[in-house]
């Protein structure tokens, strides 16, 4: 911990962000030679001017540093520096990489890791493509990397989560604060296979103003970042924007052309992002990473389509899933394309619902799940 008291006093002084603190560690190693560094010598730092440089010999203030190391001890967290091992090596390639990050759980293998961003209001279909996508690159190997956000984020970590693959969320709170609350329990979980981490202090509530700066740590410490549902003006577009500012890759998820949910994502594709439709899409621009032999490489994560071998599906319930897709239809269109009798067509449906392979939108629309 008196080590690690060095880097959160540095980083405590009012003026020094992260850029700085970057250049203070270049000129100087570690944050104790900084703290101990002369006038003149901490001027010769870009960035240090004479106010900043009497503010760092001034130090910070005592109390808080200890009240935020006694927090770190009290939530059984710790903190990864820029110089540890741990610390994700693509994040160092950043123009201004966070000093030190708090961690609960383990990091993992962030050499191979995927980001998967998108609407918190997102769709059926969204939720499914990022939890199956997700899955896919989870079962050969891929960390996926996301912020625990309601919506695509939190599909992204259970579909990593349901073949036991390695996730992290990037919070833009404080890891006492976990945002949004009702995925606490979320959070518990990926803490078994991964990690919760996040830049700022402990206590640091989830203000808006977190967010785009939590979003370069997502693009930063990936390989690609995969935008899978995102309004035209969507914090899911800055991710994108900053993976392919930091020479990352950009994929997207193509949606329906009239949903507005899509809108970012579409605007992506037109910009020049890779469409992605299964993992296959993702992986073949990596093909100098070791991957697993997945179960599921480049086939739907939850169920096979070829008329439902293995899944114990009568001829009949085959016959009907393999017309539905994603995207919900309504059970009279159904019924047309099948040449088939609702009421008949309404029992089919409960079944492969009860056996988990449809869900039902409210109109009587019916999809894959």
């Amino acid at each position: 911990m008196e080590n690690i008291r060095h880097w959160v006093a540095l980083k405590y002084i009012p003026g020094v962000g992260d850029h700085v603190y970057k250049n203070l560690l270049d000129r100087f190693e570690t944050p104790a030679r900084v703290l101990q560094a002369s006038k003149n010598a901490l001027m010769e730092v870009d960035g240090v001017f004479g106010h900043l440089a009497d503010s760092i010999l001034s130090g910070p203030r005592t109390a808080a540093v200890n009240k935020e190391l006694s927090l770190i001890r009290k939530d059984g967290c710790r903190m990864v520096t820029y110089t540890d091992e741990e610390y994700p090596p693509l994040l160092r390639e950043i123009s201004d990489p966070p000093p030190y990050l708090y961690v609960r759980g383990q990091m993992g293998n962030c050499l191979q890791s995927i980001a998967m961003v998108g609407s918190r209001k997102a769709t059926r279909y969204g939720i499914s493509m990022a939890g199956r996508l997700s899955a896919e690159l989870a079962d050969l190997g891929f960390s996926i990397i996301s912020g625990m956000a309601r919506g695509i984020d939190t599909a992204a970590h259970n579909g990593a989560l349901s073949v036991q693959g390695e996730t992290v969320a990037v919070l833009g709170s404080g890891l006492s604060v976990i945002y949004p609350p009702e995925n606490r329990f979320l959070a518990d979980r990926i803490c078994e296979s991964g990690a919760v981490i996040s830049e700022f202090p402990m206590t640091e509530e989830p203000n808006a103003y977190n967010f785009p700066k939590r979003n370069r740590i997502i693009a930063g410490m990936t390989r690609g970042t995969v935008v899978v549902e995102a309004a035209s003006r969507s914090g899911s577009l800055i991710t994108a924007r900053l993976a392919g500012e930091q020479g990352r890759e950009v994929f997207a998820v193509p949606g329906n052309a009239n949903s507005k949910t899509s809108a970012g994502a579409h605007a992506l594709l037109k910009q020049g992002a890779k469409l992605v439709a299964t993992a296959s899409d993702i992986i073949e621009e990596f093909p100098y990473l070791f991957l697993k032999s997945g179960k599921n490489h480049g086939k739907e994560h939850s169920v096979d389509k070829n008329q439902g071998a293995g899944l114990n599906l009568t001829e009949d319930e085959g016959r009907v899933y393999e017309h539905l897709e994603p995207y919900p239809v309504h059970i009279d269109e159904l019924g047309r394309q099948l040449d088939m009798d609702i009421s008949r067509l309404s029992g089919i449906l409960v079944s492969l619902e009860i056996k988990g392979l449809v869900s039902q939108s409210p109109g009587k629309y019916f999809a894959t799940v």
